[in-house]
């Protein structure tokens, strides 16, 4: 089945680049990122940047951007069946046009890899890198996807430790220092 992804969630002051590979089935039902319940991403920004999952959609977004913090994914489109990285179709990948959002976002410092399905998609997309991604930082996460079965308090610390230097306090420019 062809999927095609969202649109990317980034304010103008954008610091870092959050990059899954593509929305699953529910994300795709719901129109947003990150929707299946068993996916803590929700959950990992609750804490990092307040953007908790008992909050509305568009308020965990707005809350994301006053972090600057953005979202996108590497794929606009590919064919897959079910919701698994693992079945999207390689030779079917439509990759988002990454050198152009980031000439836009000249801000963002790091981009962080939703698991490592979206950074070897990225790899295969973007390699060699053009000049506005050679520049960054580039980190792969572990996943947040129910499939990556590692305790919580190991993703979140893991998160943390990768994003704290890079979030704003939401308010002003200032970076927060968030307790490991």
């Amino acid at each position: 089945m062809k999927c095609s992804g969202f649109g990317p969630v980034a304010g103008s002051d954008a610091r870092v680049l959050i990059l899954g590979s593509l929305p699953g089935r529910i994300s795709l039902e719901l129109n947003q990122y990150y929707a299946n319940p068993r996916n803590v991403f929700w959950l990992i920004m609750g804490e990092l940047a307040e953007a908790y999952p008992h909050r509305t959609y568009e308020s965990r977004l707005d809350q994301l951007q006053r972090r600057g913090v953005a979202l996108w994914d590497v794929c606009a489109s590919a064919e897959r069946t079910g919701s698994l990285d693992a079945n999207i179709d390689r030779s079917t990948l439509v990759p988002n046009d990454l050198s152009s959002f980031l000439r836009g976002h000249p801000h963002i410092q790091a981009i962080f890899f939703n698991g490592s399905a979206a950074a070897k998609l990225f790899r295969r997309s973007f390699y060699p890198y053009p000049l506005t991604i050679a520049s960054l930082q580039l980190v792969t996460l572990d996943s947040t996807s129910p499939a990556r079965t590692i305790p919580l308090s190991e993703k979140l610390s893991r998160w943390r430790n990768a994003l704290a230097p890079y979030l704003n306090s939401g308010s002003e420019n200032t970076i927060i220092g968030l307790k490991i």
